[in-house]
């Protein structure tokens, strides 16, 4: 796994507490622990950081799941002039 460049990691925050994060492996890891002391960790996939809170992410997964499901012309915008 690519590491993240500090430019990126200095902006990034927690979208839960507001920490600051930093790279373990294929993670981003809270420098701070939540109130129940835990350190809050988010996927990186493709090199993009998933920075959803933890109860949002079936809810992700599954809207993922249904748009490509739908096929390749199903999301695209149609123009009025078409």
């Amino acid at each position: 796994m690519p590491k993240l460049s500090s430019e990126l990691l200095s902006v990034l925050r927690c979208p839960v507490t507001g920490s600051g994060l930093v790279q373990e492996g294929d993670e981003l890891v809270t420098v701070t622990a939540d109130g129940a002391g835990n350190k809050l960790r988010y996927k990186i996939e493709d090199g993009i950081p998933l920075l959803l809170p933890p109860e949002l992410l079936p809810a992700a997964a599954a809207a993922a799941a249904d748009q490509h499901d739908a096929g390749p012309h199903a999301a695209a915008p149609r123009h009025a002039a078409e």
